[in-house]
C-alpha cells in the first residue's frame, strides 16, 4: 500500500505534544460529554490543561479513532461547522461498560498503537517511519531525510515544510523511544508517555543508535494481533476468506510492518487467538501458510477482543464502521449481535471448563 492510500496530508497538528498518559480517555470522555468541548472558550478549564493541549488531545483522539468529527447539525454564524462525538471503537474501549475503560491492560496500547497507524492514518510520518523505512538501526538525522525524500514523491500531496516534519519525528520519537542514550526509562517517562511501554525503539548496544526491536513482543496478547490482522483486511477491502502471512508482511501498512514481525514471528503471535476461536484458521494448501477466516472479518476481530477483555460491547465491531461515530439507529441489530457473540463467548467458555474438568 502506498503512503496516499493509506495516510492524509496532515503534518504537526499536535502542537508539538506527544500522546500523555490517559489523553486518549480523555478525548473520548469529553466528546461523549459535549461534542463541542474542545472548541469552547473554557475548555482549558473544562479538560484541566493549556489551550495548546486542548489542540493536542483533540489530535490524538482523532488519530487514534477514538473521536470523530462530523458536521455540526446546529452549525450557525461564528460557530465552528464541526462538533467531535465518540467512534463506535472509541465507545467499545473506553465506555462505562467497554473492554477497558481505565487502560490496565497492556493490550490496550498495542490496540491504541494500530489503531494510530491504521488507515485512513492522520500521522504520515510515523506512517512511513515504521512502515516504508527498512533500516533497523539508525540516526533520526537519517530517518528525517528518508521520510522528507518519500514525502516529496507523493502525487497530488503539496510537499510538507521541513519544520513540520521535524515536529512528527521529533513526537514520533518521544512517544516510542528512549529518553537517555542507555536506553534506560523511568516511572515517570513511562507516565509521561504510555506507548514508550511497548519498546518498539530502542538503543543498539553496540553503536548507541536507535534500533527498532523486531520480533515477538511480550505484552502483545495473540487476541490484539489477531484483531489488528483482522481490522486491516477489512479497511483495505481485501477479498476471498484466505491471505498468506508472507502477503501480510510484504504489505506496507499492515500490522506485521507496524508491530515489527516476520511471517514466522507472526504466526507464533496468531496461534493462540486462532486456537480460541472458531472464526479462524490456518491451512498450508501449497505448503505456505495462510490464515483463512468465516464469515465477516471485522465481527471476527471484534469477537475477539470481546474475548480477550471478557466484556461484550454494545457495539462489537472493526474495520472502518468502527471510525463511525456512535448513536446509530439500528440499535436493536447492535443489541443482537453483542447478544450473538456473548451467546459463543460463553459456550467456548463453557467447553474449556469441561476440559479443566476432565
Amino acid at each position: 500500500m502506498h503512503l496516499s492510500e493509506a495516510a492524509e496530508p496532515v503534518f504537526a497538528r499536535h502542537e508539538t505534544f506527544h500522546p500523555r498518559y490517559g489523553w486518549f480517555r480523555k478525548a473520548y470522555v469529553a466528546a461523549t460529554a459535549d461534542p463541542r468541548v474542545f472548541a469552547s472558550e473554557d475548555a482549558p478549564v473544562r479538560l484541566g490543561v493549556g489551550k495548546n493541549m486542548v489542540r493536542a488531545i483533540r489530535f490524538w483522539g482523532l488519530a487514534a479513532k477514538v473521536v470523530v468529527e462530523v458536521p455540526d447539525p446546529d452549525a450557525r454564524s461564528g460557530r465552528k461547522p464541526t462538533i467531535v462525538k465518540p467512534t463506535r471503537f472509541g465507545e467499545a474501549l473506553f465506555g462505562e461498560d467497554g473492554w477497558d475503560p481505565w487502560m490496565e491492560d497492556p493490550a490496550s496500547l498495542w490496540l491504541l498503537h494500530w489503531r494510530l497507524l491504521a488507515r485512513p492514518c492522520r500521522l504520515p510520518v510515523w506512517w512511513l517511519a515504521l512502515c516504508d523505512f527498512n533500516a533497523v538501526e539508525f540516526e533520526v538525522e537519517d530517518l528525517g531525510r528518508s521520510v522528507m525524500t518519500q514525502l516529496r514523491s507523493v502525487p497530488d500531496w503539496k510537499e510538507p515544510s521541513e519544520s513540520a516534519v521535524e515536529k512528527d519525528l521529533s513526537a514520533f520519537m518521544r512517544t516510542y523511544g528512549p529518553t537517555s542514550r542507555t536506553g534506560r526509562e523511568t516511572v515517570d517517562d513511562a507516565a509521561d508517555c504510555p506507548l514508550r511501554e511497548l519498546r518498539l525503539v530502542g538503543r543498539s548496544e553496540a553503536t548507541g543508535a536507535h534500533r527498532y526491536k523486531l520480533g515477538l513482543k511480550p505484552t502483545l496478547a495473540p487476541a490484539v494481533a489477531a484483531h489488528a490482522v483482522l481490522d486491516w483486511i477489512a479497511r483495505t477491502g481485501l477479498t476471498g476468506q484466505t491471505i498468506t502471512l508472507e502477503r501480510i508482511v510484504a504489505e506496507s501498512g499492515s500490522p506485521a510492518s507496524v508491530f515489527k514481525l516476520n511471517a514466522a514471528d507472526l504466526f507464533t503471535a496468531l496461534t493462540p487467538a486462532v486456537e480460541v476461536t472458531d472464526s479462524l484458521d490456518f491451512t498450508t494448501p501449497t505448503g505456505v501458510p495462510q490464515l483463512s477466516w468465516k464469515g465477516d472479518v471485522a465481527t471476527a476481530a471484534a469477537e475477539l477482543l470481546s474475548e480477550h477483555y471478557g466484556v461484550v460491547p454494545l457495539d462489537p465491531i472493526a474495520g472502518p464502521l468502527s471510525d463511525e461515530p456512535t448513536g446509530r439507529s439500528d440499535e436493536s441489530e447492535e443489541d443482537n449481535e453483542a447478544e450473538d457473540v456473548l451467546t459463543r463467548l460463553h459456550v467456548r467458555q463453557a467447553r474449556r471448563d469441561g476440559r479443566r474438568g476432565r
